[in-house]
């Protein structure tokens, strides 16, 4: 059993690219580039992992362990280099319920068999599914992410009070806004000016000075929570090994591997699209199980990849896998280290980048194109963009697809349609040249076609400009063969493709067996067995 595993593993495992360049030239002025974009991504990273923690109800070290053991792992083995993975706030919200419920150790064993999960789909290729979602659903993906990351910032414009947190007002308020306005400037103004240290880093670094200089009194990355610590350690989750566990911890980690992998996915695709590179699907699945497996034995609360950290990474150059390796050796310094300094720098700073973030990453186009699409596909881009802010990005690109499916069924239903002539090659006979699918949404259409009451004693049925395509096609055609058997006619089927042969051979309907048909070497007429799914 043993071989037969590691044999299926070895034919479904292809030797991924680990290339630390990847296609892109070793010099130094590319290697700086990747350092100072990686670094630019780890000063967001703090911020956002410390956030993320308190949503999860965890330490902000967890959630900081995360950001760096996920962030190193994927960029190290990942599909796509130049996407930046971490602690997410799309898996926050799973996991605060299982921690208030069950405590953190629980937490982490979830994350380990998440990981699992999400190992076994990269084997499988359970990644290229992604292809399914449609264009419109990446558009309601991206603004509906667009829109989370711009909310997810106002939590900065409030500070604890009597009642609770309370918006901050007057001087603090302007002096809050003002430097938000200057760093969004100088992310504008520097590429103008020189592109050798990333625009994101520049308005950082320029408005961290101004406030340390003049010591202005704005809320700093210190006021969220202290992020000194030492390595991360190996820990094995305090849990039982049972029966009683697994019930506990699957529900919630087969939540947490969908919503990882569709979020990842589909950010790997938007940076393939700027990058221009495609692949790795796969890769990028096996990648972020690995990390998350190793998270969760080393305390970390799991993650995946992070479209607003991605976005700042390849806007500010970064293209291989140096700079995500950079921006998680980076953090591990800053929590190890650099604390004292990294807390200094203002909320306001970091602010002002993921906001330059946010307009670079909704999809503004998607306005004019809604004017020029179907409104169904229209419908789909705000269906998803509101569903994403209101629940969660996995629930939002189901709810896309499924919309989209019925769409694109009902499109082809209403296209199924018959042109009847004599038959040629049969004397007396009548066919039916059907155009369209045949599958469970047009079967209706489908039977609504045929005169039976009026039509000769011989029928043929051409399908050489349609497809039987599902169960319900083949029910359909055995109860129109029915119709006309009770009329003391007969019903034959012309011109099937091979998969529509295959189909109906297996399913018993076909009188005649023939291999010529498929492939129009010669029309061969099939009658038509009944009785097969009728259960009469």
């Amino acid at each position: 059993m043993t071989r037969g595993v590691l044999g299926l593993l070895a034919k479904n495992i292809s030797p991924p690219n680990l290339s630390i360049m990847q296609d892109e030239g070793f010099t130094v002025a590319r290697v700086r580039t990747e350092l100072l974009s990686g670094l630019t991504v780890a000063l967001a990273l703090v911020p956002e992992a410390v956030a993320f923690a308190f949503v999860a109800g965890v330490h902000p070290l967890v959630g900081l362990y995360a950001a760096f053991l996920v962030g190193l792992i994927t960029a190290l083995i990942g599909g796509r280099p130049g996407m930046i993975s971490g602690a997410t706030g799309a898996l926050a919200v799973v996991m605060v319920a299982l921690v208030a419920d069950h405590g953190v150790e629980y937490l982490f064993a979830t994350v380990v068999l998440m990981g699992i999960l999400q190992v076994i789909a990269g084997v499988m290729h359970w990644g290229k599914f992604i292809r399914l979602v449609p264009h419109p659903v990446m558009l309601g993906f991206v603004n509906g992410l667009a829109i989370v990351i711009f909310l997810a910032q106002l939590t900065q414009f409030k500070q604890p009070g009597s009642n609770g947190e309370q918006w901050l007002a007057g001087p603090q308020l302007l002096m809050m806004l003002g430097l938000v306005v200057l760093t969004m400037v100088i992310i504008w103004g520097m590429p103008k000016l020189t592109k050798v240290i990333p625009a994101p880093l520049a308005g950082i670094g320029i408005t961290a000075i101004i406030v340390i200089a003049f010591g202005l009194d704005v809320p700093r990355v210190g006021d969220m929570a202290s992020i000194e610590g030492g390595l991360p350690m190996f820990h094995i989750p305090m849990v039982p090994l049972d029966w009683a566990t697994l019930q506990i911890i699957l529900p919630y980690a087969v939540i947490l591997a969908a919503i990882g992998l569709i979020e990842s996915l589909l950010t790997l695709n938007l940076v393939g699209e700027i990058t221009g590179k495609r692949g790795g699907a796969s890769q990028e699945c096996i990648a972020q199980g690995t990390s998350n497996i190793v998270t969760g034995f080393f305390g970390g609360m799991g993650g995946c990849a992070m479209i607003g950290q991605s976005m700042i990474n390849v806007n500010s150059g970064g293209r291989t896998r140096i700079a995500a390796i950079a921006a998680a050796l980076f953090l591990l310094l800053f929590i190890v280290a650099a604390s004292p300094l990294i807390e200094q720098i203002p909320l306001a700073a970091l602010v002002g980048v993921m906001f330059m973030v946010v307009i670079g990453t909704f999809a503004w186009n998607s306005f004019k194109i809604m004017t020029k699409v179907p409104l169904t596909d229209a419908f789909v881009i705000v269906l998803v963009t509101v569903v994403t802010v209101m629940t969660d990005l996995a629930i939002a690109v189901v709810v896309g697809v499924i919309v989209s499916a019925l769409a694109y069924a009902w499109n082809n239903a209403r296209r199924i349609h018959a042109i009847t002539r004599d038959s040629v090659s049969e004397q007396g006979a009548k066919v039916y040249e059907i155009q369209g699918p045949l599958f469970f949404g047009s079967t209706d259409g489908f039977i609504e076609l045929f005169d039976i009451e009026n039509d000769p004693d011989v029928v043929i049925v051409d399908f050489a400009a349609s497809r039987v395509v599902d169960q319900s096609a083949l029910q359909a055609i055995e109860a129109l063969a029915g119709k006309y058997a009770a009329a003391g006619k007969a019903l034959q089927l012309r011109h099937l493709s091979r998969d529509c042969h295959q189909l109906l051979s297996k399913a018993g309907h076909l009188m005649v067996d023939s291999d010529d048909d498929p492939e129009y070497g010669l029309a061969v007429d099939y009658s038509v067995k009944t009785g097969i799914l009728g259960g009469h």
